[in-house]
């Protein structure tokens, strides 16, 4: 148990420790790598508007 609230798991009102191991299928794993394209052609944007800004 790490301590801290993702490893707790509901059981009704109260909490009990443990891990709960996730797989995902084909769908959501695509879906989650496009995000993160995403987020990565964000991040590109933003450090070449940076270069650009240090530049002129």
């Amino acid at each position: 148990m790490c301590g801290n609230s993702c490893c707790m798991t509901s059981i009704g009102n109260e909490h009990s420790p443990g891990h709960r191991r996730r797989f995902f299928t084909k769908e959501e794993k695509i879906k989650q790598l496009e995000g993160y394209v995403r987020e990565l052609k964000n991040e590109i944007i933003a450090v070449e508007k940076m270069i650009s800004e240090i530049k002129s």
